[in-house]
């Protein structure tokens, strides 16, 4: 290896819809951040990135705007995802590399050939020497330490803000993978939309997003959880308060969760039987910010007859695995050998 290798910082990131985590040989996760920039819409100029950017969404003056550069796994915006990618690379380096980093950037099985050059390009553009692109599940397979080199089946099931991606793993390699543009994001729309349609009520996505936390659920559950929220009535125009219940939160999910059930059963179906039996016995692993949903993995247990559980750090999983892939190349180790770049 050479002198250069030693003096670059290697970055693992999952370039997430709702966050960007950063992961540093070494130092492990640096950073956690909402994926939003807010610019002045005059001179294009970046006011704020990250937490202080997500304050700002739907509460800004006319002069500011607050973008979320990435809709549905993928980028949308590259400019700001650029501006947004080269911001939080500077905050984590303690001082200016003397050779560029190399970077690892989780991505969704499903995007196209025109998104995986956005996402390179907007890596190239914030300062990467060598940019690698893996695929989510992959990323998020080693970040849980799934034994995936074993000649035997895994399946790992990672919701993340924009995508749901389901993949079966053997021997270092996805044998069957799928993605759907369905996450948090989606989890969130159905509760403002239940809360507009049933009780007339206008939220936001801040409001939505704290009842699929605090009351939000996709079995039933012997205990009913109520939680009072604030928003705008649609008939009058004035404040209101609302108190919803974990029953109807649940209901307003249920095609949403269905949908992820769906899609596990479609891979399912499609993955060797022998493949099928390992995973019958070593179960389906759940990652990404979705899997936190209460009752999410017994409803998928309930569908599939598949015993299911939740990483230990399921918010983490897909930069960490970044990172480890990283690590493994710097180490010239050829473990995380069958990816797609």
């Amino acid at each position: 290896m050479s002198i250069f290798g030693n003096l670059a910082m290697d970055i693992g990131i999952d370039l997430g819809t709702c966050n960007t985590l950063v992961h540093v040989k070494g130092k492990g996760i640096v950073l956690s951040e909402p994926s939003v920039v807010a610019v002045e819409r005059s001179t294009k100029n970046v006011v704020a990135v990250g937490k202080e950017a997500k304050r700002m969404l739907w509460k800004t003056p006319e002069d500011i705007a607050a973008i979320r550069p990435l809709q549905d796994g993928v980028i949308a915006d590259l400019e700001h995802t650029e501006k947004m990618i080269r911001y939080f690379i500077r905050s984590v380096t303690q001082r200016r590399w003397l050779v560029k980093p190399r970077m690892v950037i989780g991505i969704p099985t499903s995007i196209t050939e025109v998104e995986r050059r956005a996402v390179r390009e907007s890596a190239e553009q914030a300062g990467a020497r060598e940019v690698y692109l893996i695929e989510e599940s992959m990323a998020a397979a080693i970040g849980a330490d799934i034994p995936f080199l074993e000649p035997a089946g895994h399946m790992v099931c990672d919701i993340g803000g924009g995508t749901t991606e389901v993949s079966v793993i053997s021997l270092g390699g996805m044998v069957v993978s799928s993605a759907i543009r369905i996450g948090g994001d989606e989890f969130d729309d159905a509760i403002i939309k239940h809360v507009r349609t049933v009780h007339n009520l206008i939220i936001g996505n801040e409001t939505a997003e704290k009842v699929k936390i605090t009351i939000g659920n996709a079995a039933p559950d012997k205990k009913i959880e109520k939680m009072e929220i604030m928003g705008r009535d649609a008939i009058t125009g004035l404040p209101r308060r609302l108190e919803v219940d974990s029953v109807e939160i649940r209901e307003s999910l249920t095609e949403i969760t269905n949908s992820v059930v769906e899609e596990i059963k479609r891979n399912l179906a499609k993955t060797p039987p022998e493949l099928a039996a390992d995973i019958i016995e070593r179960g389906i692993t759940m990652t990404g910010g979705g899997s936190l949903l209460k009752g999410l993995p017994s409803l998928i247990h309930q569908e599939t007859g598949v015993p299911v559980a939740v990483a230990e750090n399921p918010l983490l999983c897909v930069a960490i695995g970044a990172g480890r892939f990283l690590e493994s190349m710097r180490d010239r180790d050829r473990k995380y050998f069958n990816y797609r770049n």
